[in-house]
């Protein structure tokens, strides 16, 4: 695991002394210890994670590139001893992941320094993964490839669309999945128009059934989708089908080191477009993925100027969706990484049906 902290103490912007963070997902990022409760403090020279009985041990154990301190009282005492000691004047903090509350604390709590915005710092950090931070991501997408190839064979007419998204979480888990991306969508018939879509406690529809999933895995998120039929697709659904799996076929193809994300999209969406689907594809192609199953870039519309290149990791899923009707989904996980582009995904994309 590459030293996080370190990288971010190069990166302080001027004037900023020391960096501050209860977000758990910016505490795992950064030392590679979860828990739910405690603080990290970051200054020039020195990282705190500060963490209470319930994790000394394991973040003893677990916590890299930091010392783990369980204060006598609170943390903001501790961090606020740190600062009088080394005159510390800034303390910068993740405006996207505080609230006001929260701030208003910080500031209750931590007198005599100003507060500074930097949630663009770790944002940046994290758009661009390490060779290991990829390995666990292709490790996650493989966990949702494995529960797909179990959960395949045993979806059944009568079986209703929450059924289907725990038998996907439960093989999930069963491969070693720590937890869950998101929550699991598995819609059917006229509800898999609707991009996301909540499992019902109904019977699968006929028409498509639309599976979008990831896991957890050492932290890191993995993310697919994928499409079936129950009972047998007239024409029109065919050729959406095929429609959709020509534009992300055709946008995984494209994929290079330095390509730019609005070309991207527009690679698949021009396919859609002709198709005659124009105005169905509604989202992004797709977006980056690390810790956060959202990152930055994004692949969209809006994404022109902005280039992929060594360490992104990326979803690749058109889609088309006819209001009342159903809809269709194909996603993949992309990396570029030293070797070139890589797929991670590998399950069956042509149309399967049951």
């Amino acid at each position: 695991m590459d030293n996080k902290i370190k990288i971010l103490q190069e990166r302080f912007p001027e004037g900023v002394d020391s960096f501050i963070s209860t977000d758990e997902k910016t505490v795992l990022y950064l030392t590679g210890f979860d828990m739910s409760d405690g603080a990290l403090f970051v200054t020039r020279d020195d990282a705190v994670l500060f963490v209470d009985f319930r994790y000394i041990e394991a973040a003893n154990e677990g916590a890299k590139n930091c010392r783990v301190v369980m204060p006598e009282k609170s943390f903001y005492d501790e961090i606020s001893d740190i600062i009088s000691q080394q005159g510390i004047k800034t303390v910068g903090f993740e405006e996207r992941k505080t609230t006001v509350a929260m701030l208003d604390v910080y500031k209750k709590r931590i007198e005599g320094v100003e507060f500074a915005r930097m949630s663009s710092v770790i944002t940046k950090m994290a758009e661009v993964k390490s060779e290991y931070e990829l390995d666990l991501i292709a490790h996650a997408e493989s966990i949702g490839d494995a529960a797909f190839a179990d959960v395949l064979p045993l979806i059944k007419p009568d079986m209703t669309e929450i059924e289907v998204a725990l038998e996907l979480e439960y093989h999930m888990r069963k491969h070693g999945a720590a937890g869950f991306s998101f929550d699991t969508i598995a819609v059917s018939g006229t509800a898999s128009s609707r991009p996301h879509g909540v499992p019902r406690n109904v019977k699968l529809e006929r028409g498509f059934l639309t599976m979008d999933f990831g896991c957890i895995y050492n932290g890191y998120c993995s993310d697919m989708t994928r499409t079936v039929c129950i009972g047998s697709p007239d024409a029109e659904m065919k050729k959406v089908y095929d429609t959709v799996l020509k534009a992300q076929l055709a946008a995984c193809a494209y994929i290079h080191d330095g390509c730019d994300c609005g070309e991207a999209d527009s690679v698949a969406r021009n396919i859609i477009n002709e198709g005659g689907y124009a105005g169905k594809f509604g989202h992004s192609l797709g977006h980056s993925l690390g810790i956060y199953i959202h990152e930055s870039p994004r692949l969209s519309q809006r994404g022109f100027g902005e280039k992929l290149t060594k360490g992104h990791v990326f979803s690749i899923e058109p889609g088309i969706y006819l209001e009342g009707k159903y809809g269709v989904r194909i996603e993949d996980v992309m990396m570029i990484r030293e070797s070139g582009v890589v797929n991670v995904t590998h399950s069956p994309k042509e149309l399967i049906i049951i």
